[in-house]
């Protein structure tokens, strides 16, 4: 796997550039629907840099992402089938590089139950976003829906991020690589189960 360590180098050395802010929404897009490192890595880094603007980086980093989103929403609603129903090469590479097809195939089987919250998990947690943007094109769920779902999603995470460091500054950031992909799962679990108890009461 060195190759994505020094995938993972190169995408960090943009936080000393000035081009930083401009390549953490790139690297936010690419992430929504190929690129293998979530563009938290940058993001923490430019708080770090210049803790006054870590709310305008998590901005970048939601806008790129939720461009990002839609891009790979229309991957999957115009280009990963041909007219006949079969995949193409398109998706046979992403297939062999990205994530197996059976993954694919599990996440569109949740659509049919979860829908928004699907969505919402794929966005806060540590699960491959692009997997869930490029199906969600595929199996024409809702745009709207899936809009806001990535939204308030991509949101929460990017902007809990920038708080704690903008907070707590230099010292929040091994607690945050330590334990924010656990932190995140727990938040959505509490989140959804909460959801799911108003609607068993009411």
């Amino acid at each position: 796997m060195n190759w994505v360590k020094r995938l993972y180098d190169w995408m960090l050395s943009w936080g000393n550039s000035r081009w930083g802010a401009l390549a953490l929404f790139c690297f936010a897009f690419a992430e929504s629907s190929f690129f293998p490192i979530p563009p938290d890595v940058l993001l923490i880094a430019l708080c770090l840099g210049v803790t006054t603007r870590s709310f305008r980086y998590a901005a970048i980093c939601l806008a790129g992402s939720i461009t990002g989103a839609m891009a790979g929403y229309a991957l999957g609603f115009f280009l990963w089938q041909n007219t006949a129903g079969e995949y193409t090469a398109l998706a046979q590479f992403f297939f062999n590089h990205v994530f197996s097809m059976e993954s694919f195939l599990k996440v569109g089987a949740l659509y049919d139950r979860y829908n928004f919250w699907i969505v919402f998990t794929a966005g806060f947690t540590p699960l491959p976003y692009k997997l869930f943007t490029i199906t969600g094109g595929l199996f024409h769920i809702n745009f709207v829906m899936f809009l806001l779902a990535s939204v308030v999603s991509r949101g929460l995470r990017f902007f809990v991020i920038a708080w704690l460091i903008w907070r707590f500054g230099a010292p929040i950031k091994r607690f945050i690589d330590k334990y924010f992909n656990l932190l995140a799962i727990a938040f959505t679990v509490l989140l959804i189960g909460s959801f799911v108890l108003v609607a068993k009461l009411l």
